[in-house]
Order: C-alpha cells, then sequence, then structure tokens
C-alpha cells in the first residue's frame, strides 16, 4: 500500500505538468492576405504577435495556372485573385486558420491610361467580397478586414509613369466605402489601416509611387497588432 501511495506521490509533479500545459492557451492561427503592403509590415506584425498567434500568409499561387486567375506570389493581388485563392485553399482541409487578416483594393483601383478601364470595377469588387464573406462564413473563419493604404496622385501618377497604370485618391476613397458598408452589414470587424497610415506617413512616409518606408511598415504593424489583440479578447 505503501509502495502504491509512494508512486503516485512521484507522479504528481508529471500530473500537475500535463495539466498545466493542458490549461495552457493555445495560439490562434492568423492567416494573412493582401497586397504588397502586408508583405511590407508582416516581419514586424509576425513579430509582434508571436506570442498569441502563430502566423502565416500567402506565400505562392499554388502551382495552378495563370487562367486560376491567382496573382504569382505572396502577394494577394485583386478581389478576383483573393477569392480565388482563398477558393481554392479551403479545399484542402488542412487550411484551417482561426483568423483571416484580408485586404484587396490596391490592384482592383489600377486604371489603364490607354481606355480608362479599372483591373476590378466596382460593381465585381463588390461581387467578389460578398462572395469571399460567404466563404469564410461557411468555413467558420473569423474575418477581419483591414481597410486599403491611401493613394497621393501627385506621387502615384507622376510624368515618368504615363504609360504605366495608373491609381487616384478617390477610388481609394470609393472601393474603402463599398468594403465599409459589406463589412458593417455582416458585423465583421475592421482595421482602419487607411487613416492611421494617412496619419502617420503623411505626404513623406511613401519610398515609392505607393508603398512606404521602414518606420511606417513598422509603425503599421504594432498598429494592427494592438487591433486583432483588442478584437481577438487577448
Amino acid at each position: 500500500m505503501k509502495s502504491k501511495q509512494a508512486k503516485f506521490f512521484l507522479m504528481l509533479p508529471l500530473i500537475f505538468l500535463a495539466l498545466s500545459m493542458g490549461m495552457q492557451e493555445k495560439k490562434a492561427k492568423l492567416f494573412v492576405l493582401g497586397s504588397s503592403i502586408s508583405e511590407h509590415y508582416g516581419k514586424y506584425l509576425e513579430g509582434f504577435l508571436k506570442e498569441d498567434f502563430s502566423f502565416d500568409r500567402k506565400r505562392d499561387d499554388l502551382g495552378l495556372p495563370k487562367s486560376s486567375g491567382i496573382m504569382r506570389g505572396s502577394n494577394g493581388g485583386d478581389s478576383r485573385s483573393a477569392l480565388a485563392y482563398l477558393t481554392e485553399r479551403f479545399k484542402d482541409p488542412s487550411f484551417s486558420p482561426d483568423v483571416l487578416l484580408l485586404n484587396c483594393g490596391s490592384h482592383d483601383i489600377k486604371v489603364s491610361p490607354n481606355d480608362g478601364t479599372y483591373q476590378v470595377n466596382s460593381e465585381d469588387y463588390k461581387r467578389n467580397l460578398e462572395a469571399i464573406l460567404e466563404l469564410t462564413k461557411e468555413k467558420d473563419v473569423k474575418l477581419i478586414w483591414v481597410r486599403t493604404t491611401a493613394v497621393v496622385d501627385s506621387i502615384h501618377n507622376t510624368p515618368r509613369r504615363k504609360n504605366s497604370f495608373q491609381r487616384h485618391a478617390a477610388d481609394v476613397v470609393a472601393y474603402n466605402k463599398i468594403a465599409d458598408d459589406l463589412m458593417y452589414d455582416a458585423n465583421i470587424p475592421v482595421i482602419d489601416l487607411y487613416t492611421f497610415t494617412r496619419n502617420i506617413a503623411g505626404e513623406n512616409g511613401y519610398v515609392d509611387h505607393i508603398h512606404y518606408n521602414d518606420k511606417v511598415r513598422e509603425l503599421q504593424a504594432a498598429y494592427i497588432a494592438g487591433s486583432l489583440r483588442s478584437i481577438y479578447g487577448k
């Protein structure tokens, strides 16, 4: 009897260790799908969230042909590409993020200098976002939307870029409004990276026609990390 009691007490530390490990909060799985802006702040965001979230993002086009509509590389591209990518990924049962941090818009608003057509017009943009909302709802994934960052016409549409695509500040506002309304109606949390970045970067935080310097990227990541923790209750 004493031998059994001794063994039991010897096992107590292991029992308590197992219980404490089981009681530790599991890291939520975060998946990021967004444009090159998200690629740039991503390295900082991953560091800021390492205690609470496991971090992953789009990394490629899943080996599918160009006809799939999925943009190559880690860039999420426009709303058409984002929808195609998520539709394909969700076919894999192992793809089960707890939180999807999503933005698309900056590629949608690209305007051809030749005929003024948009890469994705506003009606199709709305339809694509509606389809993404339905898909994430069906898969029971917590969607968090990130508003598209600003464009400064005089910086983006310079004479040397006259033969390249253009973007316009008014279109960012219009497409953000479309997304805002959809997310509000669907009760989806929104991180206002547009206003935050415009306030901290102004017109001096750009390194080219649309991308930001490292300091702005780090601040964007800090803002998103704080917002995520607040939304997700971390």
